[in-house]
């Protein structure tokens, strides 16, 4: 009896607040906001709209690159395509610009060796701009867990985004092709902060792959990265204690500010004969250590990084 009394009582409960509801009152209301709420949406909405159209237009200004790409090799013409989509992206967004990007070579391997933010937004611009402007595409090494993201299969494939044995990186360099890895990986990425450090413990697969293959390597770093994108504070020596036993990257990630961003490429690093794997990786660190001590400033402030954005640069404090 009681069991079918509840769901009776809640019924007419509804029913009596309906009846009790003032129309009219609510309708004011209404009247009074829907002006405010215009007025604030309205404007948002024409921003977002020519963010839009800007984005189409650079695009647009491709149209004959990407005609050629698309006549010649069709997966090639989609690079070529979501590459335009991102710088256009980049430029609108945060400015973004490339120091060095002469130094990578037009033909021939060669290893870029990158710092790795919460997301790396920036190699996906860097990727896209030496497409555009060298015609060159650069594949890279990804963690494993990208590719059991459903639907992610076919993007990994078309933009030759590999796992990366040293093996098979030997074997894209090889074939005269440039490769993108991030020795900090997943945990430089998720556990790094605003003071920038290198998280790349004694990993040096990328060394012994740039001697078995005997090409330069290209220190890269993006000023502003970790402004962009973010990771809380809050629990994240308990969220790392958890990836080091499962390497299940759960960690919620904040951010898409239009900070200032500009990418450093560094000078080449040959591999000498006779050299070791820890030799090499070690300048290879301090390399790109040296381009975020030169171009960083630390810690690194969202605030300023989005006055950067506006022209206005704040002098970067001396490190010791």
């Amino acid at each position: 009896m009681l069991n079918g009394t509840i769901p009776y009582l809640t019924y007419m409960y509804v029913w009596e607040s309906i009846d009790n509801l003032d129309i009219n009152y609510w309708k004011w209301v209404l009247w009074v906001l829907y002006p405010i709420v215009i007025s604030f949406l309205l404007p948002l909405v024409i921003l977002l709209f020519f963010y839009g159209m800007a984005l189409f237009l650079h695009v647009h200004n491709y149209r004959h690159r990407l005609r050629e790409a698309y006549s010649q090799d069709f997966w090639d013409g989609a690079r070529k395509t979501v590459s335009a989509f991102w710088d256009g992206q980049a430029r609108i967004w945060h400015g973004y610009e490339i120091e060095g990007l002469d130094k990578i070579p037009k033909e021939g391997p060669a290893l870029l060796i990158y710092y790795h933010g919460t997301i790396p937004i920036d190699f996906y611009y860097i990727i896209a701009r030496c497409m555009l402007e060298k015609n060159r595409h650069i594949r890279a090494v990804g963690d494993n867990f990208l590719f059991h993201i459903p639907g992610w299969r076919l993007l990994m494939e078309v933009m030759r985004v590999t796992p990366g044995t040293i093996q098979s990186c030997v074997n894209v360099l090889k074939g005269g092709h440039l490769l993108g890895i991030a020795p900090g990986g997943v945990r430089e990425a998720l556990f790094g902060d605003e003071y920038y450090p290198v998280m790349w413990g004694n990993r040096n697969g990328f060394a012994k792959v740039a001697i078995q293959a005997n090409v330069p390597i290209y220190p890269v770093f993006t000023q502003n990265l970790r402004e962009s994108f973010r990771t809380p504070r809050i629990g994240r020596s308990w969220l790392r204690r958890l990836y080091e036993k499962t390497r299940l990257p759960i960690v919620p990630i904040y951010g898409i500010f239009p900070v200032k961003m500009k990418t450093f490429i560094g000078d080449p690093i040959y591999p000498k004969e006779n050299m070791n794997p820890d030799e090499l990786a070690k300048q290879v660190k301090e390399s790109v250590q040296q381009l975020i001590h030169t171009h960083q400033r630390i810690p690194g402030n969202i605030l300023k990084a989005l006055v950067d954005r506006l022209g206005f640069e704040f002098s970067k404090p001396k490190q010791s």
